[in-house]
């Protein structure tokens, strides 16, 4: 019998997604490489999308997927401001795009999202996700082929109060701006060592009361 090769309609360029949510700032950052198997794709593609004025996505996954899902968020958002006048918040971003993952479940968008900006209060917000809608508010999180690296590096630095505590405690970090940026910094660095799909630039997006921002900083070519 003839062997032939899985076609398959997923693949999986890598990258590696963080989100940090302060007091009155949110950061969130992504490398810029794209891979497939063992080779790079680019070098400089951003994998940071702006869905509202303060709503940031991160997506690491299968890029195509991620490229269909921030149109159909895009439409989305405008079909909002039409009916409503106003931008959409952060935290009905974060249910707009589980529903939208959510909906596809069946034959998923292979995208794992990291949703970071500012709530109503103006307090940092963080959203993490699976491929099918299910979503989180968490202080910080990661996603891609560098979290299983930057996660326990950002447990240990910032640990999250238990959930089951009483009364609920604020999922927001105590670090200032400035140290979150600098965190975000180091833990690209450490990935960078070991995980051959996280690598080349760091974009690191901060979103605060006077708008957004946006740093770079070169991470290894190799």
């Amino acid at each position: 019998m003839k062997q032939q090769a899985n076609w398959s309609p997923y693949d999986n360029n890598g990258g590696t997604c963080v989100a940090i949510a302060g007091a009155d700032y949110c950061v969130v950052a992504s490398d810029t490489r794209m891979s497939t198997g063992y080779s790079i794709l680019t070098r400089d593609y951003s994998k940071i999308c702006q869905l509202a004025e303060k709503s940031v996505m991160a997506s690491s996954g299968f890029q195509a997927d991620v490229r269909a899902l921030q149109k159909v968020l895009a439409a989305r958002h405008a079909i909002y401001q039409h009916q409503h006048n106003k931008q959409m918040s952060c935290p009905a971003m974060a249910q707009l795009l589980s529903n939208t993952l959510y909906y596809k479940r069946f034959f998923p968008y292979y995208a794992f999202n990291v949703l970071g900006g500012l709530d109503s209060e103006g307090k940092g917000c963080v959203f993490t996700y699976d491929a099918v809608g299910s979503y989180e508010r968490v202080g910080y999180s990661s996603q891609g082929s560098g979290s299983t690296l930057i996660m326990p590096f950002l447990d240990n630095q910032l640990k999250s109060p238990s959930p089951l505590l009483l009364p609920a405690q604020d999922a927001v970090t105590p670090l200032s701006e400035s140290e979150a940026i600098d965190l975000v910094k180091t833990c690209f660095a450490s990935a960078t060592e070991r995980d051959i799909y996280t690598g080349d630039k760091l974009e690191i997006v901060v979103l605060n009361v006077s708008g957004i921002r946006r740093e770079y900083m070169e991470l290894r070519k190799d």
